[in-house]
């Protein structure tokens, strides 16, 4: 499975956006998927995710509240809405895919390459 997410950039505080992440293989529907943030000098964290077959979902407390995952299964592409953007949530932004519902970023088997989200105050 392959993995690319688009999307990011530069907003202001305040401004939303939305993350794509595309992937390949005919079996997108089998897997949970994740978004991870890493800011800079940071650890990588959970985001939020998103099960098989949606609606089911979960985010950090950062997030909750602001951010909404969805999955389209029939366009194999899994979206981050992301509202009321602060600075600190300036990071990279990954999606991931994994066999297993977790917040743990070594769950997760299939890894994006990110997508930049800045967001200035």
């Amino acid at each position: 499975v392959q993995l690319q997410a688009s999307g990011g950039g530069l907003v202001q505080a305040g401004d939303s956006l939305r993350l794509s992440c595309a992937t390949s293989g005919r079996t997108f529907s089998a897997y949970v998927m994740g978004w991870f943030r890493q800011a800079p000098g940071k650890e990588r964290e959970f985001v939020g995710a998103v099960s098989r077959s949606s609606p089911s979902t979960d985010y950090a407390d950062s997030v909750k509240g602001r951010f909404t995952i969805s999955r389209d299964n029939a366009k194999n592409t899994v979206y981050l809405q992301l509202n009321s953007l602060k600075a600190e949530d300036t990071a990279v932004y990954y999606c991931a895919a994994s066999h297993v519902w977790s917040h743990r970023p070594d769950s997760y088997i299939y890894w994006g390459r990110g997508t930049l989200v800045t967001v200035s105050s």
